[in-house]
């Protein structure tokens, strides 16, 4: 089986936000607007093996959440030649509510998870409004109604899902996040996801704003740079707009993105 990957970033949302939303410390610039955009990613090798990142949320979560869909994860995955039901494996980068909804649309999938964020998310600290605001219950219930299907593949640290692609616990955003290293023709390419959601977070030294443990974050930020063989242009945020203006992109809509291609432009202006 071939170790080299395809990567597409899938975006299917967008939320209009000035920029401390996304930033932990204040920031000078902090009433100057910084959209977030919502993306999932799939993996496609040589023989046509097809791995997703993530799996969005749905049109109900968007409506009561005021965070407008662009299109569904479905629709997404129909774009690049793709479908929920042809997917085997999805690994859950972690269970908030933008990167865990739409279980039930991927019915033949095994989802990869780590142990800590299933324990997390179904534990003690969700006794705080605070820290479980970013999940929705539904999606966790049916994230435990799958491991007593046996459709979930726990991790502890670091694992590989096929060959090319592991898994890297770092937590800090949610005590369960981990990132996705993927072999590439151009490098080891490492999804961040909410590890860091804008190069600007890396960038300035500050974290977002919804974190869990700000030293892992920080630690996290690190690592993924080791896992890109220190090549920070391998290392992808997980919301950054500025990923559609660095990359590929392979409709004229700019909403899928080849990021195994190398960058249009190899760095340039942070979001904020």
């Amino acid at each position: 089986m071939s170790t080299m990957w395809q990567v597409f970033a899938l975006r299917y949302g967008r939320h209009e936000r000035p920029a401390q939303a996304n930033f932990l410390m204040p920031v000078a610039d902090a009433h100057d607007a910084m959209p977030i955009d919502y993306f999932v990613w799939l993996l496609r090798n040589a023989e046509g093996r097809e791995i997703l990142v993530d799996t969005g949320f749905d049109p109900e979560t968007a409506a009561r959440r005021n965070r407008p869909l662009l299109r569904t994860v479905q629709d997404c995955l129909r774009s690049v030649g793709s479908s929920a039901e042809a997917i085997r494996d999805v690994i859950i980068s972690h269970l908030h509510y933008d990167h865990a909804g739409n279980l039930s649309a991927f019915p033949n999938a095994t989802f990869h998870i780590q142990d800590r964020e299933v324990s997390f998310a179904t534990g003690r600290h969700m006794c705080a409004a605070c820290l479980r605001a970013t999940f929705e219950v539904e999606d966790v219930v049916k994230l435990v109604r799958a491991v007593y299907a046996d459709r979930v593949c726990f991790h502890d640290g670091e694992g590989e899902i096929a060959p090319g692609i592991t898994v890297h616990h770092v937590g800090g955003h949610s005590d369960g996040m981990q990132m996705v290293r993927v072999i590439t023709a151009r490098g080891p390419l490492v999804l961040a996801v909410d590890a860091a959601h804008f190069y600007a977070n890396v960038e300035r030294g500050n974290p977002f704003s919804i974190i869990f443990d700000v030293g892992a974050t920080i630690q996290g930020w690190r690592r993924a740079r080791q896992l890109a063989g220190g090549d920070e242009s391998l290392v992808i945020p997980g919301h950054d707009p500025l990923v559609r203006a660095r990359y590929p992109a392979v409709d004229s809509e700019a909403e899928i993105i080849r990021l195994d291609l190398p960058p249009l432009q190899p760095g340039g202006p942070s979001s904020a």
